[in-house]
């Protein structure tokens, strides 16, 4: 049960890294575990194993037999949870339920560790603690005080039962707790048990579920149940999957609580956290001279602002340590100016104390570096993974900020990301757009949603002229504009890498969206300074683009290689459609024809508009010369459920129009005899 969140650099990574960890190690426990002991199952093993089951799909790899979260909240403060899970394996796919892995730090004591299996035949194995393989937990950490227990239980195959219990002793920062009951598998039935001092009082709040009641099982404590929940299955281009699956929410509290210990309110878990963190922002003369440096020779207080952001992401290295109550509260900003790193929160809170060397006002905003995931349902600090700032406008007359916002009692404020060494101060990480944030200030927190920045700030312009040959060969050169979303993207690939391997790893950005073409000459303008556009130019050449059929070349003028998909149409979708940001993407390709061919027929023009996406193309022909252009965008950044057929529909239109071809006639010419 773990009660305090780690701040992580925003931007999201292709590969799960912590969940390799977790598989390596695991394969390594089953190593570890050798032979395990025939074991005495327990009872509440088997009742779980005897419980009939309705039919499932046929591709369900395994079945939550039983989830059980019991939480007793001792008098001193002290929280022992019991964790108890059951699972029957289905298919093959399912045998990664039979490992387990237990978090826990030094404010977090595991009480015990065991695992049993029942096998297909009848025997049983029993699995303990001693037979888990521990290691710590530190990626993108200097040092975090996590360690990890993976235990692989032995005889996990389709058919088998496995279970496994633990328990977990802490006082916990934060007075909450949270049941998720719903998982990426069936759900037969879910438990959760709070037990309470005598006359301490809780709220629960129900998340993407309908409230049930609970049964008292005693003196200040209860029980609710719930029971065949379906599951949160893992589809391409889902939402988070932490902003889907239903959970409960538990705050508890001692009779008498001062304000701001409950963490009943968004109000009071601002207060509690402004108390935790303002006094870090202090500056030292160290700082002042830092500031009066990166500061010289600009006259606006605007330029002092951009100077000082600038440091911060570029100066101040990602690092964090994170012990006990390092969890939440930054450290000291002399001591992050000292060092030249910190995490996020550390980051924030130097570049809010050079803020307010030279007059300018800023507040911490908690966010989840995932959309969504934050619910206004639930007031907690566990949902927040991430701080940035909101920093006061010290010049309204700034044309392009596009991540302000009016606040009723701030005024003008301005979002900003001083993690992310990518984004401008003036840009909005896509992650966080139109998702919920934590504006803390002296008054407490007040829960905000983050703007959704247009699809006009996040454009990619394709501009390309090309000559087509009589055999279907075509040569061209290209001019790609990026900025917004698309420009921080490929900025971020490139200059991740040596610059020995950008040229590569460019040719190989532009051949994924280029077809078959090949690229020379790719070059790029504009890559470090990430407050302006960035360009590339490149010429191609391909061979056979355009197909004969007779005297007839059939010449497609698209020339993105983009294929619109919404997953396969034999499967119905469960979950809704997360597009990453707004976009919106351009193309004007100018063809020159091969002598002795005419235009014998155009693809007519098309418009696409759902409200969510929208879609236009033309193709216009003057003599020798066709042009083609082409209009994309992405308006929303989520599409429901109920709006599923419309964007299958959208991508249907779209995948035909561009696979339109232009129908090209070789002219014969009268020779006078």
């Amino acid at each position: 049960m773990k009660k305090r969140w780690f701040c992580k650099p925003r931007r999201k990574l292709r590969a799960n890294r912590h969940l390799a960890a977790a598989l390596a190690l695991a394969l390594a426990s089953l190593v570890a575990a050798g032979e395990a002991a025939w074991g005495s199952t327990p009872a509440w093993v088997r009742s779980a194993a005897d419980v009939p089951l309705p039919k499932y799909p046929d591709d369900t790899k395994a079945v939550l037999l039983l989830h059980e979260q019991a939480t007793t909240v001792g008098a001193n403060g002290d929280v022992t949870t019991r964790y108890r899970r059951v699972y029957r394996i289905l298919r093959p796919e399912g045998r990664s339920f039979g490992i387990v892995t237990v978090e826990y730090d030094n404010e977090t004591r595991l009480n015990y560790l065991r695992a049993w299996c029942i096998a297909p035949g009848g025997k049983d194995y029993e699995a303990k603690e001693k037979d888990a393989l521990e290691s710590s937990l530190s990626l993108d950490s200097l040092y975090v005080d996590v360690r990890r227990k993976v235990l692989s239980i032995p005889g996990s195959e389709p058919g088998s039962v496995v279970a496994y219990e633990y328990e977990q002793r802490q006082r916990p920062t934060v007075p909450q707790d949270v049941w998720w009951f719903q998982d990426e598998v069936p759900v037969r039935q879910a438990r959760y048990a709070l037990v309470l001092p005598p006359s301490w009082e809780y709220h629960n709040s129900w998340i993407n579920s309908t409230p049930r009641k609970p049964e008292q099982t005693g003196s200040n404590a209860w029980t609710w149940e719930v029971s065949d929940v379906p599951p949160v299955e893992e589809e391409s281009d889902m939402p988070a999957w932490e902003a889907l699956a239903g959970r409960m929410g538990v705050t508890y509290f001692a009779p008498g609580a001062a304000p701001g210990e409950s963490h009943a309110s968004w109000k009071e878990i601002g207060a509690w956290y402004s108390r935790l963190a303002s006094a870090q922002r202090q500056d030292t003369p160290a700082i002042r001279q830092s500031v009066a440096d990166l500061t010289a020779g600009q006259t606006e207080i605007w330029g002092k602002v951009q100077a000082l952001a600038r440091f911060v992401q570029s100066n101040i290295r990602y690092v964090a340590i994170e012990i006990g109550a390092g969890g939440y509260q930054p450290h000291a900003a002399q001591v992050t100016f000292a060092n030249r790193y910190g995490d996020c929160k550390d980051k924030a809170t130097l570049l809010a104390a050079m803020l307010g060397v030279i007059g300018v006002k800023s507040w911490y905003v908690l966010v989840n570096s995932r959309r969504s995931v934050v619910n206004p349902d639930f007031p907690t600090m566990l949902g927040f993974d991430h701080v940035i700032l909101a920093i006061q406008i010290p010049d309204t007359q700034q044309p392009r900020l596009w991540a302000r916002e009016d606040h009723k009692q701030l005024g003008p404020i301005l979002y900003f990301d001083p993690t992310d060494p990518y984004v401008p101060l003036n840009y909005l990480p896509e992650s966080l757009q139109d998702s919920y944030g934590l504006l803390v200030t002296d008054d407490g927190g007040e829960l905000l949603k983050l703007p959704l920045l247009p699809a006009s700030l996040n454009r990619l312009i394709l501009s390309a002229k090309m000559t087509l040959q009589a055999d279907g060969n075509v040569s061209g050169d290209v001019l790609e504009l990026f900025w917004g979303a698309p420009a921080i993207e490929l900025r971020t690939q490139l200059l991740s890498v040596p610059e020995a391997s950008r040229q590569a790893l460019l040719e190989k950005f532009l051949s994924s969206s280029s077809g078959a073409f090949a690229l020379e000459g790719a070059r790029v303008e504009g890559l470090d300074k990430i407050e302006d556009n960035l360009t590339v130019s490149y010429h191609f050449t391909a061979s056979n683009y355009a197909k004969s059929a007779g005297d007839l070349l059939l010449l497609r003028p698209h020339l993105r290689g983009t294929a619109y998909a919404l997953d396969t149409p034999e499967k119905e979708r469960k979950n809704p459609v997360e597009f990453p940001t707004t976009l919106g993407e351009s193309e004007t390709v100018e063809i020159h024809l091969p002598d002795g061919y005419q235009v014998d027929e155009l693809p007519p023009p098309t418009k696409v508009d759902n409200g969510l996406l929208s879609y236009m193309s033309g193709v216009e022909a003057d003599g020798g010369v066709v042009q083609y252009k082409q209009l994309y965008q992405i308006k929303q950044v989520l599409v429901p459920t109920t709006k599923l057929s419309d964007l299958r529909q959208f991508y249907q239109q779209v995948n035909s129009d561009e696979q339109a071809s232009i129908v090209l006639k070789h002219r014969v010419v009268d020779h006078p005899r």
